[in-house]
């Protein structure tokens, strides 16, 4: 289990109310209000999910996101590029870890002045991630 709630104060219930997170012993779970009955969700089952999505939306654009990265640090070399795509390449890892120690707050508050959110249900079943400026794939 998670020790921490990755997306703590980006997730809403189907309503639009936030969720709360709330700590059981070690493990970080997510509070969904069904009407008055407090259904604890293990936070580390909507994290991987939305995680994932992430994920395979970084790597179905790997190019795009190697070459913006690039742009981001000025550097167009070989070697930068290397690092670039190894650390794409690490995003397992790297995934597991965020879901070990958690976003900082302030990418946390980056992400929902950008307008991200997760919307779950009351059994915490993610069903909808809100990505603004991500295409849909009726846009392409």
């Amino acid at each position: 289990m998670a020790r921490t709630a990755v997306f703590a104060g980006l997730v809403v219930d189907e309503n639009d109310r936030p969720v709360a997170v709330t700590q059981v012993g070690q493990d970080a779970f997510y509070v969904v209000d069904d009407e008055g009955f407090l259904r604890h969700v293990a936070s580390e089952s909507v994290d991987r999910h939305v995680l994932v999505a992430l994920q395979e939306g970084v790597l179905s654009n790997r190019e795009a996101v190697v070459q913006a990265m690039l742009d981001y640090l000025g550097k167009d070399d070989l070697f930068t590029k290397a690092a670039v795509e190894s650390s794409l390449g690490q995003m397992g890892e790297q995934m597991q870890q965020l879901l070990n120690v958690g976003l900082p707050e302030e990418a946390r508050q980056w992400l929902g002045l950008m307008g991200f959110r997760v919307v779950i249900d009351v059994h915490g079943e993610v069903i909808n991630l809100e990505m603004p400026g991500a295409t849909e794939p009726d846009d392409e």
